[in-house]
């Protein structure tokens, strides 16, 4: 899919870009902007923590991009060398490329970026779309997932069709309704400053970008039964996309060995677990597993980003 596919102007498009290259001038650690050559096209990461740490990626959530990790990264890169990616087809700086989802595609562009990066065995992260990118990988390639944190994942649980209902209903009124269907997502009608900052650039998001309308395939039993890795799960049971209480559900009966989190106030958008996320990765600490890095030039390296303000 060309860039013109999955933005509705070029100029939206331009728009995008610099709100995003300005929001990552606030990421809070001092870190490296690496640009990653795959067979999908070029994927954006941007890494923070000690070189020698155990790595640790980062898979953020459908029309969205690695700002999302801004208000978190500042737990985890003293322990780990994290690496936020910007998902291809997603709003970031990352290739507009979008393979079919049920598929291997991923999987093999999650390859390329772990070759890129020098890496052959990593813990993961991921929240939403995310979630399902982890899952997907940690089944196809056992092998290479040493740790899963998954905040409502995708494909475990069913999807709300109301939630679709309600966004046919709230889009057609602009601006407002785009913002009252994101703050249903990320809850609370009064949100704090970084929310409220984050709500900003989703809704700018929102005006520029085209979601994903393709459904995340829901992965089959015996797939999740065989996830052999600690699995952290974290759900809020007022999530408005999908069934939380089926994702428990299904992940107790097959994934008997994952921690499950239950937060029933909580949105789909979770926030602030940073830390119990820290507690698990650390349970048993990955070590540093590393291929041999890529031939030069593969991953080309920009100037650090100086520490700066946390936001959303």
């Amino acid at each position: 899919m060309t860039a013109t596919g999955i933005y509705v102007t070029s100029e939206g498009e331009r728009e995008l870009r610099e709100r995003h290259q300005e929001l990552l001038t606030r990421w809070p650690v001092p870190s490296e902007r690496l640009r990653i050559p795959t067979r999908e096209g070029e994927t954006f990461v941007i890494a923070s923590g000690p070189p020698q740490a155990p790595p640790l990626l980062l898979l953020h959530g459908s029309s969205t991009t690695c700002v999302m990790w801004l208000g978190d990264v500042a737990t985890w890169a003293p322990h780990f060398r994290v690496y936020a990616v910007d998902l291809i087809g997603e709003p970031g700086l990352s290739a507009p490329s979008r393979p079919p989802l049920d598929s291997e595609a991923y999987a093999l562009w999650l390859d390329d970026v772990l070759e890129g990066l020098g890496l052959s065995r990593v813990s993961l992260v991921g929240a939403s779309l995310g979630g399902w990118l982890a899952v997907d990988y940690a089944i196809r390639r056992p092998g290479r997932v040493e740790r899963l944190a998954l905040l409502s994942p995708g494909g475990i649980g069913r999807q709300k069709a109301g939630f679709a209902v309600k966004a046919m209903f709230l889009l057609p009124f602009g601006e407002r309704g785009r913002r009252r269907l994101l703050t249903m997502v990320m809850g609370g009608a009064t949100p704090d400053a970084r929310l409220a900052t984050y709500l900003d650039y989703a809704t700018q998001i929102s005006r520029h970008f085209r979601p994903r309308r393709q459904r995340l395939p829901v992965f089959g039993d015996d797939a999740l039964g065989g996830l052999t890795m600690p699995v952290l799960v974290i759900l809020g049971g007022r999530d408005v996309m999908l069934d939380s209480r089926d994702t428990e559900r299904r992940m107790r009966h097959l994934v008997r060995h994952a921690t499950v989190r239950y937060l029933p106030d909580a949105p789909h958008g979770l926030r602030g677990h940073a830390e119990p996320i820290l507690a698990f990765l650390r349970d048993s600490p990955v070590r540093g597993t590393r291929s041999a890095p890529h031939p030069e030039g593969t991953g080309r390296r920009q100037s650090d980003v100086g520490p700066g303000r946390a936001a959303p």
